[in-house]
C-alpha cells in the first residue's frame, strides 16, 4: 500500500510505462519491493516483534527502496551529476537483494542475536529449522518465482528476438541456481560427509541472486561459473557472519547481500563492453547503494527501536512469537500454550 500511494511515484515519477500496461508495471515492481522487505524480516526472525517491523516496512516501501530504484531503473534525480550511476542490474542483484541485505545487517546489529545462539566461549550453538519440508517448498517457490522476476525484467516478449532474450534469461537463471546447489553439495559433503539440505537450498538461492544482475548478457556457460561461485560464497559467508556474531537464521546475509554484490560485479567482469558496462561502473553502483541503504536503514531502525523496541523479551522469545504476537501456535503439535 505504501508503494502504491507514495513509493512508485518517487521511483518512476508517474504511473507510466513504455511498451506495457502501466498497471502491470506497477504490480511487477511491487513484487520487487516485497522481496526487499522479505530479506530483512527473515534474517531477524525468532526474536523480532511484528509492529516495529511493520513500521520499517512502510518506510522501506515508501521511501528507501524507491530512492534506490530512482537512481538505477527510474527517473534518476542524480542524472547529470558526478554521483550518477551507470550500473547494469537487470533484475536487482544490488537494487533488490543487496538493498535488502544492507537493511538486514543494520537490523541485526541493532537487535542482536537470538538467546543462546552464541556461547560465552565464542562457540556457535546450532538452532535447527523447525520444518524442513516447508523450508524446501519455500526455496523451490522462490526458485520458480525467479523465472518471472528475471525473465519479466527483459520487458517484452512480443518479437522473436525478445522471446529469445526472455528464454535465455530464464535458462541462465536456472543454470546458476543449479550450479550454486551443486557447488554447496560438493563442499558440504567433502567437509562434513553430510548433505545439509538447508545449505544446499541456500546455495541454489545464492546462485540465483548472483545471476540476477545480468542473465540476459551471458552465454549458456558463464552462469555455471557465476552460480558456483555464488554457492561457495554462501558457505563461506555463513561461517564468516557467525564469527562476527551476526545471527542470521535463514542465511540471508550470505545469500542476498554477499551474492548481490558478487552478481553485480560479475557483470563488470564477464559482460564489460568498454562503453555502457564497465567494472568500475558496477563497483560504483555497489558502493553508493551500500552506503545509502545501510546508513538510512540503520537510522530508521534505530529511531523505531527507541520508540517501539524491535526485540522481543526473553520470555516471549522462548515461548515463541507466534503465540505472543498472534495468539496462535504455528506448530501446535509441538506444545500447548496456556
Amino acid at each position: 500500500m505504501a508503494f502504491l500511494l507514495v513509493g512508485y511515484s518517487i521511483a518512476f515519477g508517474d504511473f507510466g510505462a513504455d511498451g506495457m500496461s502501466k498497471w502491470a508495471a506497477f504490480l511487477f515492481q511491487m513484487a520487487f519491493v516485497g522481496k526487499v522487505v522479505n530479506i530483512m524480516s527473515g534474517g531477524v526472525s525468532e526474536r523480532a516483534k511484528v509492529i516495529p517491523l511493520a513500521f520499517f516496512t512502510i518506510i522501506m516501501a515508501a521511501v528507501v527502496y524507491p530512492l534506490v530504484v530512482n537512481v538505477t531503473w527510474g527517473s534518476n534525480f542524480l542524472d547529470g551529476t558526478a554521483l550518477a550511476l551507470s550500473m547494469y542490474d537487470l533484475a536487482g542483484s544490488t537494487v533488490i537483494h543487496s538493498t535488502g541485505g544492507w537493511a538486514l545487517l543494520a537490523a541485526i546489529i541493532i537487535i542482536g542475536a537470538r538467546k543462546g545462539r552464541y556461547t560465552k566461549d565464542g562457540a556457535v550453538r546450532v538452532i535447527p529449522a523447525s520444518n524442513i519440508p516447508l523450508l524446501t517448498l519455500g526455496a523451490f517457490l522462490l526458485w520458480i518465482g525467479w523465472f518471472g522476476f528475471n525473465g519479466g525484467s527483459v520487458g517484452s516478449i512480443a518479437s522473436k528476438e525478445n522471446a529469445d532474450a526472455v528464454a535465455l534469461t530464464i535458462m541462465n537463471t536456472n543454470t546458476a541456481g543449479l550450479a550454486g546447489a551443486i557447488m554447496v553439495t560438493i563442499l558440504m559433503y567433502f567437509k562434513y560427509r553430510k548433505l545439509d539440505l538447508t545449505m544446499i537450498l541456500n546455495g541454489a538461492l545464492g546462485g540465483l541472486v548472483a545471476i540476477t544482475a545480468g542473465p540476459d548478457l551471458y552465454d549458456i556457460y558463464t552462469p555455471i561459473l557465476i552460480g558456483a561461485v555464488g554457492g561457495a560464497l554462501v558457505v563461506v559467508g555463513v561461517s564468516f557472519f557467525d564469527k562476527l556474531k551476526l545471527d542470521d537464521p535463514v542465511g540471508a546475509l550470505s545469500v542476498h547481500l554477499v551474492n548481490g554484490i558478487w552478481g553485480t560485479l560479475a557483470v563488470g567482469i564477464f559482460a564489460s563492453n568498454g562503453d555502457d558496462i564497465t567494472f568500475m561502473g558496477q563497483l560504483k553502483g555497489v558502493i553508493l547503494i551500500a552506503i545509502f541503504a545501510f546508513v538510512v536503514s540503520y537510522i530508521v531502525l534505530y529511531i523505531i527501536n527507541k520508540i517501539i523496541p524491535l526485540r522481543a523479551g526473553n520470555d516471549e522469545e522462548m515461548q515463541g512469537l507466534d503465540v505472543e504476537e498472534c495468539g496462535l501456535e504455528a506448530y501446535p503439535e509441538f506444545k500447548r500454550a496456556f
